[in-house]
């Protein structure tokens, strides 16, 4: 596994506090979202070929959409992990948190992606 880089980790999770603080969703809403991101960019990180994944953060009307792109044109596989097992389990996690998650392949690599239907605080 490649070396996470915690400082790029916390400031995709402040950015996305704070596009969200800025339009009001509940801290409820902001701490699956952020789950939901980190657990992204971790799979992009060991996964995806790319020393630094793109992350973009869009918020229309209610709906958050976060993307994370990554180099790799393998897609995501959803895994049932064994009970006592340490990895396998950040798309289940993803799919918990958010309304709505899927991969679009790119030219060079993927972006998968989450929405959340999101209630003002």
């Amino acid at each position: 596994m490649r070396h996470l880089n915690t400082p790029s980790l916390a400031i995709a999770r402040q950015s996305l506090r704070d596009a969200m603080g800025r339009c009001g969703y509940s801290p409820s809403a902001t701490a699956d979202a952020e789950l939901a991101l980190v657990e992204m960019l971790v799979n992009a990180w060991r996964h995806g070929g790319t020393p630094a994944p793109l992350v973009l953060i869009l918020a229309v009307g209610p709906t958050l959409r976060v993307s994370v792109s990554d180099e790799s044109p393998d897609l995501p596989k959803k895994q049932e992990p064994a009970p006592l097992a340490q990895s396998g389990r950040g798309l289940l996690l993803i799919e918990g948190l958010t309304h709505r998650w899927g991969v679009d392949p790119q030219e060079r690599g993927k972006s998968v992606w989450f929405e959340l239907e999101l209630e003002a605080a």
